[in-house]
């Protein structure tokens, strides 16, 4: 953040207790942090097909970030459900913000779409030279998919993308709320 975030890639101090696993070469942690004050190279915005940035997510990272984030995101849009594209990071101290576009106008959401926006996400991540990035929970707002199913549909992706090989040392997921947070953590510990 302006004047006093960490450099990006500096990676998130996980409190006591708190959810972490390695996965292939990478730390995959899990921790009740606002997503767009953690010290990562890249953040995930949970985004609608047109990119517009208002309420939950995209609101917190527009209003922390500035305006200009919004413009470049519109700028590339429509992306199609599931796909990811990236910007530039305004006033955050992240470098980039992935959106990954997890529901159309319609504002409905699945597992398929979820799955794929977080692959998606992450191949977008690799591409960009990104040493970590952090990820809200996909589709749980606006979008209305359970928190439950979204934490093991979107662990068992970045599972499966990090066995496979990637350049990526650190995946975070940060939840803001207790509920998420403890559902996403209890998907990381049950992670096969």
């Amino acid at each position: 953040m302006p004047g006093g975030g960490a450099a990006p890639g500096a990676g998130v101090t996980a409190p006591a207790g708190a959810p972490e696993r390695r996965i292939g070469a990478a730390r995959v942690r899990v921790v009740q942090e606002d997503l767009t004050r953690l010290a990562v190279d890249a953040i995930v915005n949970a985004a609608n097909d047109r990119l517009w940035m208002g309420g939950g997510v995209a609101g917190a990272i527009k209003r922390r970030g500035g305006e200009e984030i919004e413009r470049e995101a519109t700028a590339l849009g429509p992306v199609p459900l599931g796909e990811a594209v990236a910007t530039g990071a305004g006033r955050l101290s992240v470098r980039h913000v992935i959106h990954a576009v997890t529901m159309g106008q319609d504002l409905q959401t699945g597992e398929e779409i979820i799955r794929r926006a977080t692959r998606s996400a992450l191949r977008v991540a690799d591409s960009l030279r990104a040493r970590s990035v952090g990820f809200p929970a996909l589709g749980t707002g606006v979008g209305g998919f359970p928190a439950a199913r979204a934490a093991e549909v979107m662990l068992q992706e970045t599972a499966a993308y990090l066995r496979a090989g990637s350049a990526l040392h650190e995946v975070v997921f940060a939840l803001y709320d207790a509920g998420t947070y403890d559902a996403f953590a209890a998907a990381l510990r049950a992670l096969a």
